[in-house]
């Protein structure tokens, strides 16, 4: 399993919020290569804020969410298996 920390977005990956939250990861002018609801947004937003780092993204989404760490550190994991999926990252 890949684990934040171990991983980084592809120097190619775009990032753009859009105003209902959602978030649209693309190669630029090649279109939009993935796209997830605001909670995948405050977990991209978090994992940037804290140099991919898995602890301390899941530290601030705890907090915000005001839920446990072990559920939110699953639900990380497997969000960032899925941009491992879908070509977004790539190891350290």
């Amino acid at each position: 399993m890949v684990s934040p920390g171990s991983v980084r977005p592809r120097s190619w990956v775009e990032a753009d919020v859009l105003a209902d939250g959602v978030l649209e990861l693309s190669a630029g002018a090649g279109g939009v290569l993935f796209r997830c609801g605001p909670a995948g947004t405050a977990m991209w937003i978090a994992l940037c804020q804290h140099g991919w780092l898995a602890e301390g993204a899941v530290g601030a989404l705890s907090a915000i969410w005001t839920a446990d760490r072990e559920n939110i550190r699953a639900e990380l994991d497997i969000w960032i298996g899925e941009l491992w999926d879908a070509g977004l990252l790539e190891q350290r």
